[in-house]
C-alpha cells in the first residue's frame, strides 16, 4: 500500500491528478494533513507541468478540491503557501478566494533548500458551492 493510499485510507490525504481537455496528465492537487477536532482543516497543494501553465487548469482543480474540501468533508478552514516569487500560484489561490495572511521563513525545502513562503488561508464561508470567493 503507498503512503497516498494509506493516507487517504486514513481520510488524512486526498491526492488527484490533473488532466488537460484532452485527458493528458497535466499536474496534480492534495488536500493533506487534514486535522480534525478543534481545527478542522487541511492543506492545499498542487503543481502544473509547463507545457499546460496558463490554461486555467489550476484554479479549476483548486475550485474543485475547495467545492470537495467544504462540501464532502466539511472542513472550515484551507491553508496553501507558495514562493514569493511564483507569481502564477499566487494569482490561482488569489482567484480561489485564498487570502495571504503571512509569510514564513525557510518553510519548505525546495530543490534541497529551504525557503520562504507566503501563506494563504480561506474559509468554508468565503466560499461558494463552486469554489469561487463569496467576497
Amino acid at each position: 500500500m503507498s503512503i497516498y493510499e494509506r493516507e487517504r485510507e486514513l481520510g488524512n490525504a486526498w491526492p488527484f491528478f490533473i488532466f488537460d481537455h484532452q485527458d493528458r496528465l497535466a499536474g496534480g492537487i492534495t488536500l493533506s494533513n487534514i486535522r480534525r477536532g478543534v481545527a478542522e482543516t487541511g492543506t492545499v497543494g498542487y503543481w502544473i507541468g509547463l507545457p499546460h501553465a496558463g490554461q486555467g487548469l489550476a484554479t479549476a482543480s483548486v475550485r474543485a478540491l475547495t467545492t470537495h474540501a467544504f462540501g464532502a468533508l466539511r472542513l472550515h478552514r484551507l491553508e496553501a503557501a507558495c514562493v514569493p516569487h511564483n507569481h502564477a500560484s499566487r494569482r490561482v489561490l488569489e482567484k480561489s478566494g485564498f487570502r495571504q495572511e503571512g509569510q514564513a521563513r525557510a518553510y519548505l525545502k525546495i530543490n534541497g533548500s529551504w525557503a520562504d513562503h507566503l501563506l494563504f488561508g480561506l474559509l468554508a464561508e468565503e466560499a461558494d458551492a463552486g469554489g469561487r470567493p463569496t467576497s
